[in-house]
């Protein structure tokens, strides 16, 4: 038995709880595991519940519920939020004893956990490997431990260390240390543009002089300390807005030299294109790639607009990161895609010496999750193949309407007839998780992913044949309430039979 295993028992000897925070999701739900082997509770109206939370259970929703059987929980974005709410609920109630869990957890959630145990204090970093987290991070985690509305007058918060010199490390990095500073999310060039972009169009900003001034007010300012070259960055995001035609009445801005009463007095405001932008709250650099490549799709042979062009224009996107990451032993079978859909692209390849040729290969891979989608696979074939959770994938489903939304959208100001068509359709599909054969059933209220398939399997495809079809072969698809329902859509009554009239064949003896 290992150290954390021996604390967990203690713990549940004292009849306390505990959070576990784990570096990974599939560490997270390892531990879970072998600690649900070290007791003997039986809850299974527990187990039942998180099974029922999800209409199609999978691999990962049977593992958390032998975990819950036991009063152990695995915690983590790739759970579906009802399944979450489950575990947090029952945790506060004192059913489930102790959470394996990311430090996700950490933020924001209040918990009756009498211990805090924490297996590592490195997250794995990119290109730099394992890394040492923030202060302020460890902190977040340890201040899960013995809260005072839960009635705690302390709590314990425990890190394990490898050996003596691990330590004493951790010891002057994290109990001695101070937290890192806070800084302002407008140094980083999305955010700065976005709220460039939207102070534009809000009016708060219309000429050099009154951009100034409200940056020169802000937190970054105050942190940055040199406002000239702050009004270099502030220049530089002004001339690609102007550049990609979102900003209007701005000029020489990227010029060597402008006189500063010039500049002063020159009006900028947004252009139709540009507010749009704002009030989709997308990214200038995002909204300039999905323009890009819409009018990409529209130049087009017909046999190249495909539902993966426009799936991996919308992943190719910051706002839907982190994307699926290509693991080493898919290299190969990514790079055969690539190959296989090179001409179904939007954008062009980058090479493989970029810098961004790793997030490129990567939206790859999402997209092909999202192709995988709406070919109707099911959710544990996508965490097979794809390495993708429940809930995951509800967030990149979310994450994907919107950006199908927002290119519907500026499809529809530049008169990208073509797009704006096919965008519709892709957003129903995408939202639902269907073949394009299934939209017109989809439409109907009460027909879902399941029931569309039904119907189309049985030779019921579109609208007519839902008129042609009788009552008694509805409703043994689709239940009598629904089938009545149904048929009411399309437009058709259905008549009752008065008690006491004959129904069906009758005996001769009757008459």
């Amino acid at each position: 038995m290992d150290d954390l295993s021996r604390i967990v028992i203690e713990t549940l000897q004292k009849q306390k709880q505990a959070l576990v925070f784990l570096p990974s999701r599939a560490s997270a739900e390892k531990t879970a595991e072998e600690l649900s082997k070290l007791t003997t509770e039986n809850l299974p109206e527990i187990e039942k519940a998180i099974l029922q939370a999800v209409s199609t259970p999978t691999k990962q929703c049977r593992r958390l519920s032998h975990c819950l059987k036991k009063g152990i929980a695995f915690h983590h974005s790739g759970l579906v939020s009802a399944q979450r709410e489950i575990i947090e609920q029952q945790f506060r109630r004192g059913t489930i004893k102790v959470i394996c869990c990311t430090p996700t957890l950490a933020a924001g959630i209040s918990t009756p956990a009498y211990r805090v145990l924490i297996k590592s204090l490195k997250r794995y970093s990119g290109t730099w490997g394992m890394d040492w987290i923030p202060v302020l991070e460890y902190l977040q985690m340890a201040g899960r431990a013995g809260r005072p509305e839960f009635g705690d007058k302390m709590g314990e918060a425990i890190v394990l260390a490898r050996d003596q010199a691990e330590k004493e490390e951790i010891y002057e990095r994290y109990l001695c240390g101070l937290p890192e500073d806070i800084s302002s999310k407008l140094a980083v060039e999305p955010v700065l543009r976005t709220y460039l972009l939207a102070l534009i169009s809000s009016g708060v900003i219309r000429d050099h002089k009154s951009m100034m001034k409200f940056f020169a007010q802000t937190f970054w300012a105050y942190q940055f300390e040199d406002l000239p070259k702050l009004r270099v960055i502030l220049d530089r995001m002004l001339a690609s807005l102007q550049q990609w035609k979102f900003v209007e009445g701005v000029e020489n801005i990227s010029s060597e030299f402008v006189p500063a009463s010039t500049l002063h007095a020159l009006k900028f405001r947004p252009t139709l294109l540009g507010k749009r932008i704002s009030e989709l709250y997308l990214d200038p650099l995002t909204a300039k790639h999905l323009l890009d490549c819409l009018e990409n799709h529209d130049h087009q042979n017909d046999h190249q607009k495909t539902a993966f062009s426009l799936l991996q224009m919308v992943a190719h996107t910051l706002e839907m990161r982190p994307l699926l990451s290509v693991k080493a032993k898919e290299q190969e079978k990514i790079q055969e895609e690539i190959t296989k859909r090179l001409d179904l692209l939007l954008e062009p390849e980058p090479s493989p010496f970029d810098l961004e040729y790793a997030d490129f290969i990567n939206s790859v891979k999402t997209a092909l999750f999202f192709e995988g989608w709406i070919s109707e696979y099911d959710e544990e074939y996508l965490l097979e193949t794809f390495d993708i959770r429940p809930g995951e994938i509800r967030g990149k489903i979310e994450s994907a309407d919107w950006l199908l939304y927002a290119a519907e959208e500026l499809a529809k100001i530049q008169q990208l007839r073509e797009a704006m068509h096919d965008l519709v359709k892709l957003r129903i599909r995408v939202q639902q998780g269907i073949k394009e054969e299934l939209l017109p059933l989809i439409q109907l209220r009460g027909i879902g992913r399941i029931r569309s398939r039904k119907l189309f399997s049985h030779g019921i495809k579109n609208l007519g044949d839902i008129k042609k079809s009788d009552i008694t072969t509805l409703t043994q698809l689709l239940g009598k309430a629904l089938a009545e329902d149904v048929k009411k859509q399309v437009g058709e009554e259905i008549q009752e039979v008065p008690e006491g009239k004959r129904k069906g064949q009758v005996s001769l003896k009757k008459f």
